[in-house]
């Protein structure tokens, strides 16, 4: 079943009716003191946390999006569920973070997000919402509809002299992060910028948003033999604000992202690379 245009803005809308409504859950959670768990998950301690907030946005998100897969035959894959392989049987799948960035949810900080995708099983994504409960902005996408942000549309601005980049905590770490910064700067004065900034601890989804926000900025996760790396949920939706707005978000090597891989929901294989502009993708890729 190939959805049309008019069904694509039918779902997405009921997609951010969800991410919505979850986000309303977590704000009345935000000034609390949450009970932290551990789950498996990849390497880094972002991967493995998990609360009950976690849980109920889910499954407030669920109530509203388990009608459309019988309507639309819609598979679904969510972070905290068990990967049942329907994505693999139909032709779109629902790909939902309840609560990227729970770790900087409990330290009470920004960087936290609802992420809900559509995508298309050959990886390609439909829809992207992307829900900051913090500051109550709505980020959505369609393929080939363009980018809104608080349902007005959004273009990119590049006018800023400063460039950010923005990272997981753990690459603070890492033992390329000073050869890396090095070389960033390097490349940020060759072009003209004055300033460089570090934003280093947000979720998967608002860092990649923060990008945009920010722009000229970039975000990006070396491949790693390890499981870990983010997973599809943390980067189908904003891929597809990426494709709409005119950004690029590729893997490592240039390439488009393996959002529906056959073997994990990991995306430590191929890494990822977010850049608000092809010049600054380039660079990040020729380091590699």
């Amino acid at each position: 079943m190939k959805l049309s245009p008019e069904n694509l803005q039918k779902l997405c809308s009921i997609a951010i009716s969800a991410a919505k409504k979850a986000g309303e859950l977590i704000s009345s959670y935000s000034n609390q003191e949450i009970l932290v768990k551990n789950k498996a998950g990849g390497t880094s301690l972002a991967s493995q946390v998990v609360t009950k907030v976690d849980i109920k946005s889910q499954a407030i998100i669920l109530e509203e999006l388990n009608p459309t897969l019988k309507t639309y035959d819609l598979a679904l894959l969510t972070e905290e569920s068990t990967d049942d392989k329907s994505r693999f049987e139909k032709d779109y799948f629902w790909c939902i973070d309840p609560l990227d960035g729970t770790l900087p949810f409990t330290e009470q900080k920004s960087g936290y997000a609802i992420s809900i995708a559509l995508v298309a099983k050959e990886g390609t994504p439909q829809i992207g919402v992307v829900y900051d409960p913090l500051t109550k902005t709505l980020y959505h996408s369609i393929k080939g509809q363009g980018v809104f942000r608080n349902n007005e549309k959004w273009e990119l601005n590049k006018i800023d002299n400063t460039f950010t980049f923005v990272c997981d905590r753990s690459f603070k770490s890492h033992s390329k992060f000073e050869q890396i910064i090095k070389e960033l700067k390097a490349f940020v004065n060759k072009k003209g910028w004055n300033k460089f900034e570090i934003i280093s601890h947000g979720g998967a989804a608002m860092n990649a948003i923060w990008v945009l926000e920010k722009a000229p900025a970039c975000y990006f996760k070396l491949p790693k033999n390890t499981q870990g790396g983010g997973s599809l949920w943390d980067y189908a939706a904003t891929a597809c604000v990426f494709k709409e707005i005119g950004a690029s978000a590729t893997n490592i090597h240039g390439e488009k992202l393996d959002l529906n891989r056959k073997d994990s929901t990991f995306m430590n294989h191929q890494g990822v690379v977010y850049s608000s502009d092809i010049m600054t993708s380039d660079f990040i890729q020729k380091l590699f």
